[in-house]
């Protein structure tokens, strides 16, 4: 069975809208802005492109990344060469860029369960806010990658839904403070 690892910049009030200067929200940018950059403290974000043999993500993310990310050979030359599935209802083939590799569309939740049956290494799973949070509360996120910023933002699209639900239990097995007051916590879901 495949891992399923969501990723995040997240602010402690648990907003992930916007992290990097995404237009639309009042708050764009938020990572960058007021927060001294601190090289250490992304190296989890490399890791992952190591690791990861596949990349998901929601439409919007989709036709956020889809433009911009093919173009970045050297930040992105990981993400950019493995196959990426994109969960959609309303995405059409004809949609899809021609220049990012193999792209796949899932149409549900439970295509993704079945994706997670095969064969093969980490899905990394980027932005995406509505998927995750719909993911979360299917039970199908298997770890979440986190790095937490010292900032309250109110408003915005929030990772985790307010669903009421059973509680979830997490094991933190890393998890590091930086300088610059982002923290690293790395999480795996524990089912009993």
């Amino acid at each position: 069975m495949r891992t399923l690892i969501a990723t995040a910049f997240v602010s402690l009030d648990g907003v992930v809208e916007g992290p990097g200067g995404e237009p639309g929200y009042r708050n764009s940018g938020w990572t960058f802005d007021g927060i001294e950059f601190d090289e250490a403290a992304y190296e989890l974000k490399g890791r992952e492109q190591g690791e990861a043999t596949a990349m998901m993500m929601g439409r919007v993310s989709y036709e956020a990344f889809s433009p911009v990310w093919p173009d970045m050979t050297v930040e992105f030359a990981g993400y950019n060469a493995m196959p990426k599935y994109v969960v959609s209802t309303t995405l059409r083939d004809e949609d899809l860029v021609g220049n990012w590799g193999e792209i796949t569309i899932l149409r549900s939740l439970d295509d993704v369960a079945e994706l997670k049956k095969t064969d093969g290494g980490p899905i990394i799973l980027h932005g995406s806010a509505e998927l995750n949070r719909n993911l979360s509360d299917a039970g199908l996120i298997d770890r979440y990658h986190l790095l937490l910023f010292p900032v309250l933002l109110g408003a915005g699209k929030k990772l985790f839904s307010d669903t009421d639900k059973d509680k979830q239990n997490l094991k933190l097995v890393e998890s590091e403070a930086y300088g610059n007051g982002v923290q690293k916590l790395v999480y795996d879901v524990t089912r009993s």
